[in-house]
Protein backbone atom coordinates (compact mmCIF):
# COMPACT_ATOMS: atom_id res chain seq x y z
CA UNK A 1 0.00 0.00 0.00
CA UNK A 2 1.44 2.88 -0.98
CA UNK A 3 0.61 6.66 0.19
CA UNK A 4 0.95 10.09 -1.20
CA UNK A 5 1.17 12.70 1.19
CA UNK A 6 0.36 16.98 -0.12
CA UNK A 7 1.93 19.33 2.16
CA UNK A 8 0.86 22.80 1.38
CA UNK A 9 1.77 26.10 3.61
CA UNK A 10 -0.42 28.53 4.82
CA UNK A 11 -0.15 32.65 4.65
CA UNK A 12 1.92 34.10 7.29
CA UNK A 13 2.66 30.90 9.19
CA UNK A 14 5.77 28.11 7.91
CA UNK A 15 4.30 25.47 9.46
CA UNK A 16 3.30 22.98 7.36
CA UNK A 17 -0.17 21.80 6.72
CA UNK A 18 -1.10 18.30 5.84
CA UNK A 19 -3.82 17.05 3.21
CA UNK A 20 -6.30 14.48 3.09
CA UNK A 21 -4.12 11.54 2.20
CA UNK A 22 -4.96 9.27 -1.25
CA UNK A 23 -4.23 6.33 -0.25
CA UNK A 24 -3.74 2.90 -2.91
CA UNK A 25 -4.02 -0.71 -2.22
CA UNK A 26 -2.02 -3.21 -3.38
CA UNK A 27 -2.31 -6.92 -3.14
CA UNK A 28 -4.76 -9.52 -3.07
CA UNK A 29 -7.60 -9.22 -1.16
CA UNK A 30 -11.34 -10.30 -0.66
CA UNK A 31 -12.60 -13.72 -2.45
CA UNK A 32 -9.23 -13.81 -3.91
CA UNK A 33 -7.28 -14.07 -0.61
CA UNK A 34 -9.25 -16.50 0.02
CA UNK A 35 -9.21 -18.71 -3.38
CA UNK A 36 -5.41 -18.57 -2.45
CA UNK A 37 -5.19 -20.41 1.37
CA UNK A 38 -7.32 -22.51 0.24
CA UNK A 39 -5.20 -23.84 -2.66
CA UNK A 40 -1.85 -23.53 -0.39
CA UNK A 41 -4.15 -25.71 2.11
CA UNK A 42 -4.98 -28.26 -0.58
CA UNK A 43 -1.75 -28.44 -1.89
CA UNK A 44 -0.49 -29.35 1.62
CA UNK A 45 -3.18 -32.16 2.19
CA UNK A 46 -1.99 -33.65 -1.43
CA UNK A 47 1.70 -33.26 -0.34
CA UNK A 48 0.87 -35.07 3.18
CA UNK A 49 -1.41 -37.79 1.39
CA UNK A 50 1.36 -38.78 -1.20
CA UNK A 51 3.91 -38.67 1.85
CA UNK A 52 1.84 -41.13 3.71
CA UNK A 53 1.02 -43.26 0.37
CA UNK A 54 4.52 -43.52 0.02
CA UNK A 55 5.62 -44.60 3.49
CA UNK A 56 2.49 -46.99 3.06
CA UNK A 57 3.72 -48.74 -0.16
CA UNK A 58 7.44 -49.01 1.35
CA UNK A 59 5.99 -50.54 4.60
CA UNK A 60 3.49 -53.04 2.64
CA UNK A 61 6.36 -54.04 -0.47
CA UNK A 62 9.08 -54.23 2.22
CA UNK A 63 11.51 -52.23 0.34
CA UNK A 64 14.71 -52.18 2.53
CA UNK A 65 18.12 -50.90 1.63
CA UNK A 66 19.40 -54.85 -0.07
CA UNK A 67 16.42 -55.09 -2.11
CA UNK A 68 12.20 -55.73 -1.75
CA UNK A 69 11.09 -58.08 1.12
CA UNK A 70 12.96 -61.38 0.66
CA UNK A 71 13.87 -60.10 -2.84
CA UNK A 72 17.23 -59.20 -2.91
CA UNK A 73 19.31 -57.42 -5.49
CA UNK A 74 22.87 -57.79 -5.23
CA UNK A 75 26.01 -57.86 -7.89
CA UNK A 76 25.39 -61.79 -8.35
CA UNK A 77 21.76 -60.69 -9.54
CA UNK A 78 18.60 -60.83 -7.51
CA UNK A 79 17.59 -63.53 -4.82
CA UNK A 80 14.27 -64.77 -3.20
CA UNK A 81 15.40 -66.10 0.09
CA UNK A 82 11.26 -66.83 1.24
CA UNK A 83 8.09 -67.48 -0.21
CA UNK A 84 7.16 -67.47 -3.73
CA UNK A 85 7.14 -64.83 -6.69
CA UNK A 86 4.53 -64.38 -9.14
CA UNK A 87 5.19 -63.03 -12.59
CA UNK A 88 3.09 -61.09 -14.61
CA UNK A 89 4.74 -60.78 -17.99
CA UNK A 90 7.53 -62.39 -19.53
CA UNK A 91 10.58 -63.19 -17.34
CA UNK A 92 14.07 -62.39 -19.27
CA UNK A 93 17.02 -64.27 -17.07
CA UNK A 94 20.60 -65.60 -17.99
CA UNK A 95 20.13 -68.31 -15.09
CA UNK A 96 17.49 -69.55 -12.72
CA UNK A 97 18.60 -71.34 -9.62
CA UNK A 98 16.22 -73.15 -6.69
CA UNK A 99 17.67 -72.66 -3.23
CA UNK A 100 19.83 -74.80 -1.62
CA UNK A 101 17.40 -77.15 0.54
CA UNK A 102 14.69 -76.72 -2.04
CA UNK A 103 13.64 -77.61 -4.99
CA UNK A 104 12.67 -75.82 -8.29
CA UNK A 105 8.70 -74.72 -8.68
CA UNK A 106 7.47 -73.87 -11.77
CA UNK A 107 3.10 -73.35 -12.16
CA UNK A 108 0.73 -71.97 -14.18
CA UNK A 109 -2.62 -71.89 -14.18
CA UNK A 110 -2.19 -72.17 -18.58
CA UNK A 111 0.93 -73.20 -20.05
CA UNK A 112 4.59 -72.51 -18.90
CA UNK A 113 6.74 -71.78 -22.14
CA UNK A 114 10.53 -71.26 -22.27
CA UNK A 115 12.40 -69.66 -25.77
CA UNK A 116 15.99 -69.50 -26.28
CA UNK A 117 16.64 -67.06 -28.80
CA UNK A 118 19.87 -65.84 -30.90
CA UNK A 119 21.45 -62.54 -31.33
CA UNK A 120 18.82 -61.52 -33.58
CA UNK A 121 16.07 -62.22 -31.56
CA UNK A 122 14.63 -65.22 -33.22
CA UNK A 123 13.68 -68.01 -31.29
CA UNK A 124 15.95 -71.40 -31.73
CA UNK A 125 14.15 -73.57 -29.29
CA UNK A 126 10.83 -73.74 -27.23
CA UNK A 127 9.43 -75.82 -24.84
CA UNK A 128 5.73 -75.64 -23.88
CA UNK A 129 4.02 -77.14 -21.20
CA UNK A 130 0.22 -77.23 -21.20
CA UNK A 131 -2.49 -78.85 -19.22
CA UNK A 132 -2.53 -81.53 -21.48
CA UNK A 133 0.43 -81.86 -22.99
CA UNK A 134 4.16 -80.50 -23.68
CA UNK A 135 5.42 -79.55 -26.82
CA UNK A 136 9.41 -79.01 -27.78
CA UNK A 137 10.64 -77.54 -30.50
CA UNK A 138 14.88 -77.80 -31.24
CA UNK A 139 17.18 -78.86 -33.76
CA UNK A 140 18.81 -81.34 -31.57
CA UNK A 141 17.29 -82.98 -28.36
CA UNK A 142 20.27 -84.25 -25.82
CA UNK A 143 19.17 -85.66 -21.98
CA UNK A 144 22.30 -86.49 -20.07
CA UNK A 145 22.89 -87.72 -16.58
CA UNK A 146 24.16 -85.86 -13.51
CA UNK A 147 26.93 -87.43 -14.18
CA UNK A 148 27.44 -85.65 -17.78
CA UNK A 149 26.46 -88.77 -19.44
CA UNK A 150 24.53 -89.17 -22.69
CA UNK A 151 21.00 -90.58 -21.38
CA UNK A 152 18.91 -90.01 -24.87
CA UNK A 153 19.35 -87.89 -28.14
CA UNK A 154 17.71 -87.07 -31.09
CA UNK A 155 17.65 -85.33 -34.08
CA UNK A 156 15.81 -85.20 -37.48
CA UNK A 157 17.26 -88.24 -38.60
CA UNK A 158 17.45 -90.85 -35.76
CA UNK A 159 17.35 -91.39 -32.06
CA UNK A 160 19.81 -92.91 -29.75
CA UNK A 161 19.95 -94.45 -25.99
CA UNK A 162 23.13 -93.76 -24.35
CA UNK A 163 22.43 -96.59 -21.12
CA UNK A 164 23.35 -100.06 -21.87
CA UNK A 165 19.88 -100.96 -20.74
CA UNK A 166 16.52 -99.76 -22.29
CA UNK A 167 13.40 -101.44 -20.13
CA UNK A 168 10.24 -100.82 -21.32
CA UNK A 169 7.43 -101.61 -18.73
CA UNK A 170 4.31 -101.45 -20.38
CA UNK A 171 1.61 -104.13 -20.41
CA UNK A 172 1.28 -103.92 -23.85
CA UNK A 173 5.27 -104.16 -24.56
CA UNK A 174 6.74 -102.07 -27.32
CA UNK A 175 4.98 -101.19 -30.59
CA UNK A 176 8.05 -100.24 -33.71
CA UNK A 177 6.38 -99.20 -37.08
CA UNK A 178 9.92 -99.87 -38.49
CA UNK A 179 12.98 -102.17 -38.20
CA UNK A 180 14.98 -102.37 -34.71
CA UNK A 181 18.55 -102.82 -34.46
CA UNK A 182 19.20 -104.13 -31.18
CA UNK A 183 22.29 -105.79 -29.62
CA UNK A 184 20.53 -108.32 -27.51
CA UNK A 185 16.39 -108.33 -26.37
CA UNK A 186 15.66 -110.14 -23.56
CA UNK A 187 12.74 -110.03 -21.05
CA UNK A 188 12.47 -109.48 -17.46
CA UNK A 189 13.16 -112.63 -14.98
CA UNK A 190 9.96 -114.67 -14.84
CA UNK A 191 8.29 -113.24 -17.60
CA UNK A 192 8.10 -114.34 -21.45
CA UNK A 193 9.43 -112.62 -24.57
CA UNK A 194 7.05 -111.96 -27.08
CA UNK A 195 7.74 -110.86 -30.50
CA UNK A 196 4.60 -110.48 -32.87
CA UNK A 197 3.33 -108.93 -35.88
CA UNK A 198 -0.41 -108.99 -36.10
CA UNK A 199 -0.74 -108.29 -39.99
CA UNK A 200 2.44 -108.52 -41.73
CA UNK A 201 5.36 -110.80 -41.79
CA UNK A 202 7.91 -110.64 -39.17
CA UNK A 203 12.04 -111.25 -39.52
CA UNK A 204 15.27 -111.03 -37.89
CA UNK A 205 18.58 -110.54 -39.41
CA UNK A 206 21.80 -110.87 -38.95
CA UNK A 207 25.04 -110.17 -40.44
CA UNK A 208 26.91 -113.23 -38.14
CA UNK A 209 24.30 -115.27 -36.89
CA UNK A 210 20.91 -114.93 -34.87
CA UNK A 211 21.06 -116.62 -31.27
CA UNK A 212 17.63 -117.87 -29.86
CA UNK A 213 18.01 -119.02 -25.47
CA UNK A 214 15.90 -120.12 -23.48
CA UNK A 215 16.94 -120.99 -20.20
CA UNK A 216 13.87 -122.18 -18.22
CA UNK A 217 11.50 -122.79 -21.21
CA UNK A 218 10.13 -123.39 -24.70
CA UNK A 219 10.95 -121.25 -27.64
CA UNK A 220 7.56 -121.51 -29.73
CA UNK A 221 6.64 -120.21 -33.27
CA UNK A 222 3.12 -119.62 -34.71
CA UNK A 223 2.07 -118.88 -37.74
CA UNK A 224 -1.10 -118.76 -39.87
CA UNK A 225 0.11 -119.60 -43.21
CA UNK A 226 4.31 -121.29 -43.30
CA UNK A 227 7.41 -120.78 -41.12
CA UNK A 228 10.55 -120.78 -43.32
CA UNK A 229 14.11 -121.47 -42.18
CA UNK A 230 16.49 -120.87 -44.80
CA UNK A 231 20.01 -121.22 -45.06
CA UNK A 232 21.73 -119.87 -48.05
CA UNK A 233 25.22 -121.04 -47.25
CA UNK A 234 24.93 -123.55 -44.56
CA UNK A 235 23.78 -126.68 -42.94
CA UNK A 236 20.31 -126.51 -40.64
CA UNK A 237 20.58 -128.47 -38.07
CA UNK A 238 18.22 -129.80 -35.30
CA UNK A 239 20.32 -130.81 -32.41
CA UNK A 240 17.60 -132.39 -29.48
CA UNK A 241 17.60 -135.18 -27.30
CA UNK A 242 13.75 -135.78 -29.34
CA UNK A 243 12.94 -134.07 -33.07
CA UNK A 244 9.24 -134.68 -33.28
CA UNK A 245 7.15 -133.88 -36.00
CA UNK A 246 3.56 -134.72 -34.84
CA UNK A 247 1.64 -133.15 -38.10
CA UNK A 248 3.21 -134.97 -40.64
CA UNK A 249 0.80 -136.20 -43.56
CA UNK A 250 0.27 -140.08 -43.37
CA UNK A 251 1.11 -141.91 -46.95
CA UNK A 252 -2.27 -144.04 -48.29
CA UNK A 253 0.23 -146.41 -49.41
CA UNK A 254 3.33 -148.91 -47.76
CA UNK A 255 2.42 -152.93 -46.33
CA UNK A 256 -1.25 -152.92 -45.09
CA UNK A 257 -0.37 -155.03 -42.77
CA UNK A 258 1.77 -153.29 -40.36
CA UNK A 259 1.32 -154.61 -36.64
CA UNK A 260 3.50 -152.55 -34.92
CA UNK A 261 2.82 -148.80 -36.38
CA UNK A 262 6.32 -148.45 -37.62
CA UNK A 263 6.59 -145.45 -40.17
CA UNK A 264 8.78 -143.91 -41.91
CA UNK A 265 10.25 -140.35 -43.12
CA UNK A 266 9.43 -139.48 -46.93
CA UNK A 267 11.25 -136.39 -48.33
CA UNK A 268 10.27 -135.34 -51.54
CA UNK A 269 12.10 -133.59 -54.36
CA UNK A 270 10.66 -130.50 -53.39
CA UNK A 271 11.60 -131.07 -49.94
CA UNK A 272 8.09 -132.17 -48.27
CA UNK A 273 8.17 -134.78 -45.43
CA UNK A 274 5.45 -137.13 -44.95
CA UNK A 275 4.98 -140.23 -43.36
CA UNK A 276 4.46 -144.45 -44.72
CA UNK A 277 4.04 -147.12 -43.88
CA UNK A 278 7.29 -149.11 -43.16
CA UNK A 279 7.98 -151.95 -44.45
CA UNK A 280 11.61 -154.69 -45.07
CA UNK A 281 12.46 -152.07 -47.67
CA UNK A 282 11.69 -148.63 -47.81
CA UNK A 283 7.95 -147.74 -48.76
CA UNK A 284 8.43 -144.00 -49.88
CA UNK A 285 8.42 -145.25 -53.88
CA UNK A 286 4.81 -146.67 -53.87
CA UNK A 287 3.51 -143.23 -52.22
CA UNK A 288 2.57 -140.50 -54.74
CA UNK A 289 1.81 -137.90 -51.45
CA UNK A 290 5.10 -135.66 -53.41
Amino acid sequence: MVREQYVTTTQGSSVPRLVPDHVYKIGIYGWRKRCLYLFVLLLIIILVVNFALTIWIFRVMWFNTEGMGHLQVNSDGVKLENGESEFLFPLYAHEIHSRKDSSLVMSSSENISLNARNENGDVTGRLSVGPNEAHGHAQNLVINSHHDNMLFTADGNSAMIGPDKLRITGPEGALFQHSVEVPLLKSEPLKDLRLESPTRSFSMDAPKGVHLKALAGNIEVDSKMDVLLKSSAGLLVLDAETVRLPSLPLSGGGLSGNAQGLYEVCVCPSGKLFLSKAGVTSTCSESQEC
